[in-house]
C-alpha cells in the first residue's frame, strides 16, 4: 500500500487554512521518528507535536478528517505532546464530512421512540461508574455543569457553591417548598437545597446516577426523591414550586413540548431555572463528538428558537446571563484535574476512556475559549393568564 507523504498533505493545508488566520506552529514526528514542522521559526516554536506511532497512525491523519484522526488517538495510535488544546483550536483545519454518521443519529429515535431513544443515549455517557466522573468534577459539590467564578483564578469549588446559591435565589424557594430537578447527576443541586430545608425531587436516566444519588440521600437522611424516568413522560399527584434544569436543554431539543411539561408540573407563579451550552447552529457538533461523547438526539441549546418558544408559551422570561467564559474556565479546570489523575484513570478504567474524555474537556475548553460554543443561564416564570 503506498502511504500519502504527510510533509505534502500538511504543507498544502497549513498554507490554505492559515491564508487568513493567525498561523499556529506545530510539529508532526512521523513513525520513523523524523520531525516535520509547520509554521516553526526561532521566534515561533512549536505549540504541539502530533506524533504518529504507527502505520494506521500515518493512514488516518493523512487522511485530514476529524473522525478518524480522533479515533486514532483514542486506540494510540497518535499522540499529541504539548499543548492539545491549540490543536483543538485547529480543528476546522481536518475536514468533517460524514451524512451517513449525521442520518444516523437520528434513525434509532423512529425505531425506538423519543424518549427511550433519550434514555439508551444518555445511558452511554453517563452510565460510566461515579469515580471516575468524581476524579475530575469539583469535590464540595460533584456538579456535572458551569460554576460562576468572581475571577479566573478562583478555584472550582467555590464557583460551584455560588452557581448553585444562584439557582437557588432565582427560583425564590423557601424551606418546606417542593422543588424538581430534570437530571440528578450526582447530587449537586439536590443536596445543596435539601441541606436548606427544600424537598427535592430529582429526575434522571442513568442507572449508575440512579443508584448513586439513591446512596447519597440514604445516607445523609435529606428529603430528596429519586425517580427514573424521562421529564416528559414524568407526572406528579401535585404542582411543584419551581424546577430546577442545569445542563439537560441540550437533551431535550424540542423545547415547546419541554415547556408544556413544565408548565404542567408547576404552580402558578412558579419559576424555572436553567443552563445551558449553546450554538448558533443546532447541528455543528462534531461526528466524533456525537458519537463518541454524546451520542443522539442531543443539541446544543438555540437560544434564538428557544425563546421563539417561550414567546408563544406562559411562561415570562425574567433573566439571560452570557455563562460562556464561566463554562472555558470549568471545563478547563475538569481538563486539569482529568490530566492531573492520568495514572489512576488508565489504571482503573483504560486508556481508551482516558483519552475520550480528554478530547471531550479540551476540547469543549476550546470550543468556549474560541467563541465556537456559548452558554448562558436564564430563568422563567410560569404566568397562565399571559397564555
Amino acid at each position: 500500500m503506498r502511504r500519502r507523504n504527510l510533509a505534502d498533505v500538511f504543507s498544502r493545508r497549513y498554507d490554505e487554512y492559515f491564508r487568513d488566520r493567525s498561523p499556529i506552529p506545530f510539529e508532526i514526528q512521523t513513525r520513523d521518528g523524523a520531525i516535520l514542522p509547520f509554521g516553526v521559526t526561532e521566534s515561533a516554536p512549536a505549540r504541539f507535536r502530533i506524533v504518529v506511532r504507527d502505520d494506521p497512525g500515518h493512514d488516518a491523519l493523512a487522511t485530514l478528517d476529524q473522525l478518524r484522526v480522533a479515533v486514532a488517538y483514542l486506540g494510540g495510535h497518535l499522540d499529541c505532546e504539548g499543548d492539545l488544546g491549540a490543536l483543538l483550536n485547529m480543528r476546522r483545519f481536518f475536514s468533517d464530512i460524514h451524512p451517513i454518521a449525521f442520518l444516523g443519529r437520528w434513525a434509532p429515535s423512529l425505531w425506538h421512540g423519543r424518549t427511550d431513544h433519550d434514555r439508551r443515549a444518555i445511558s452511554q455517557h453517563y452510565d460510566e461508574d461515579s469515580d471516575f466522573f468524581l476524579t475530575f468534577l469539583d469535590t464540595r459539590h460533584r456538579c456535572y455543569t458551569q460554576g460562576v467564578f468572581a475571577g479566573d483564578d478562583e478555584v472550582l469549588e467555590d464557583a460551584i457553591t455560588r452557581k448553585l446559591d444562584i439557582a437557588l435565589d432565582d427560583i425564590g424557594v423557601k424551606p418546606g417548598d417542593r422543588v424538581l430537578e430534570v437530571g440528578g447527576g450526582w447530587g449537586a443541586f439536590s443536596e445543596h437545597a435539601a441541606r436548606r430545608g427544600i424537598d427535592v425531587t430529582t429526575v434522571t436516566l442513568a442507572a449508575e446516577s440512579e443508584r448513586f444519588l439513591t446512596d447519597l440521600f440514604a445516607r445523609e437522611h435529606l428529603p430528596v426523591t429519586v425517580v427514573r424516568q424521562h421529564i416528559l413522560k414524568y407526572d406528579s399527584p401535585e404542582p411543584y414550586d419551581a424546577i430546577v434544569n442545569m445542563g439537560v436543554t441540550e437533551h431535550l431539543p424540542d423545547y415547546r413540548a419541554t415547556l408544556q411539561t413544565y408548565a404542567r408540573l408547576l404552580k402558578p407563579g412558579g419559576r424555572v431555572y436553567l443552563d445551558a451550552l449553546a450554538m448558533r447552529r443546532k447541528h455543528t457538533a462534531s461526528t466524533f463528538f456525537k458519537q463518541y461523547v454524546y451520542p443522539g438526539r442531543s443539541a446544543p441549546l438555540l437560544l434564538h428558537q428557544y425563546l421563539r418558544q417561550v414567546a408563544h408559551s406562559p411562561f415570562d422570561l425574567l433573566n439571560v446571563e452570557d455563562d460562556r467564559h464561566n463554562y472555558y474556565l470549568t471545563c478547563r479546570a475538569w481538563a486539569q484535574r482529568l490530566d492531573a489523575r492520568r495514572e489512576e484513570i488508565v489504571a482503573r478504567w483504560g486508556e481508551e476512556l482516558y483519552r475520550r474524555f480528554r478530547i471531550f474537556l479540551w476540547g469543549s475548553a476550546s470550543g468556549f475559549d474560541t467563541r465556537l460554543v456559548q452558554a448562558y443561564r436564564w430563568t422563567l416564570q410560569y404566568n397562565p393568564i399571559s397564555a
